[in-house]
C-alpha cells in the first residue's frame, strides 16, 4: 500500500490529538501533565482559529467587510479555546467603552509562555473595526502569519525607527479615513511579573493616538500566572478579569504631550492593574475556602 501525503497527515493528526487525550487522562495522576495537554490543545486551537481566518479574511473582503476580520477570528479562538482548554478572559467593567471607534486600545502584556493567551484576549474584547499591531517577524509563521496578512495588520519593524514610523503614519492616515481602531500592546514585550507590574511603555501607540486624534482605551488584564507560567509549568482552567477603561482624549493634544500622556496613563494603569489584581486573589479566595 502506497503512503500517501494524506495518509501521513492522518497519522500525525491522530498523534497530536491522541497525545492531548493521553495528557489530560494522565494529569489527574500525575497534575504537571495538565501543561502539556492544555499547551497542545491551545497550539491546536490557535492553529483552527487561524485557518478559519484565513478563509474569513478573503470572504468577508469580498463582501466588502474586510475591516471585520480580526473580530471574526478572534471570536472563533474564543470559544475552541474554551472549550478545549477551559481558559478564557471576561469583561468585567467597561465593556461599553470598547464600542469607542475609532480609537488605540492599549493593553498590558503578560506571558505566560507563548502568545496564546494574547490572540486569546484580543478574541474576547477585540472590537469590529479594529486592527491588531504585531512585530514584522510574525508575518512568517505559517497559517496565523498569512491571516494577519490578509486581515490587515499593522507590522512593525521594531530594528528599524524609519519604517516603524513610517506603518504608524500609515495607520493614522487609515484610522481617520476609515475610523478603523488600532489595538496595541504599548509595553513592546511580554511581561514575567507574578503579580501586577507593568514594563515600561513605549510612546508609539500615544504618538499615534495625537496625530490621529482618536482616544486612547486602556483596557486591564489582571496578573494570570496561576493559570499560565512556563516556568512553574501551570496551565490550568480558569477565569481571567478584565477591566476596560474610560477614554482619554487626545483632540487637543499635540505630539509634543506624548511624553505626559505615555506617564500619566501607565500611572493610571498600574493602579488599576493592582486593584484587579488583587480583587481577582481575593474571589479566588473565597471560592477556595
Amino acid at each position: 500500500m502506497a503512503i500517501t501525503p494524506s495518509t501521513v497527515l492522518g497519522c500525525v493528526v491522530g498523534i497530536y490529538l491522541g497525545s492531548i487525550v493521553v495528557l489530560f487522562a494522565a494529569s489527574v495522576a500525575l497534575p504537571k501533565l495538565a501543561f502539556y495537554a492544555r499547551l497542545l490543545s491551545s497550539y491546536l486551537s490557535l492553529l483552527l482559529a487561524s485557518a478559519y481566518g484565513v478563509v474569513a479574511s478573503i470572504v468577508l473582503r469580498l463582501c466588502g467587510y474586510g475591516q471585520v476580520s480580526q473580530w471574526a477570528a478572534g471570536r472563533c479562538f474564543k470559544w475552541v479555546m474554551w472549550m478545549t482548554t477551559g481558559v478564557g478572559f471576561v469583561v468585567v467593567e467597561g465593556h461599553e467603552h470598547l464600542r469607542v471607534r475609532p480609537a488605540v486600545f492599549i493593553t498590558n502584556h503578560q506571558t505566560g509562555g507563548g502568545r496564546e493567551l494574547d490572540v486569546l484576549l484580543l478574541g474576547t474584547v477585540f472590537p469590529p473595526y479594529c486592527s491588531v499591531t504585531a512585530k514584522n517577524s510574525l508575518k512568517r509563521v505559517p497559517v496565523l502569519g498569512w491571516f494577519m496578512a490578509l486581515s490587515k495588520t499593522v507590522f512593525i519593524d521594531r530594528t528599524n525607527r524609519q519604517t516603524a514610523v513610517a506603518a504608524f503614519d500609515g495607520a493614522a492616515t487609515v484610522m481617520r479615513r476609515d475610523r478603523q481602531s488600532v489595538f496595541i500592546f504599548p509595553e513592546g514585550t511580554r511581561s514575567y511579573f507574578d503579580e501586577a507590574g507593568l514594563l515600561p511603555f513605549k510612546k508609539g501607540a500615544f504618538h499615534l493616538a495625537i496625530k490621529a486624534k482618536v482616544p486612547i482605551v486602556p483596557v486591564i488584564v489582571a496578573n494570570y500566572s496561576h493559570v499560565l507560567s512556563a516556568r512553574r509549568r501551570v496551565f490550568q482552567a480558569g477565569t481571567i478579569p478584565v477591566k476596560v477603561l474610560a477614554p482619554i482624549p487626545t483632540a487637543d493634544l499635540l505630539p509634543s504631550d506624548a511624553e505626559e500622556l505615555t506617564t500619566t496613563t501607565y500611572e493610571l494603569m498600574l493602579r488599576g492593574l493592582t486593584e484587579l489584581t488583587e480583587g481577582a486573589k481575593k474571589t479566588r479566595h473565597l471560592h477556595a475556602s
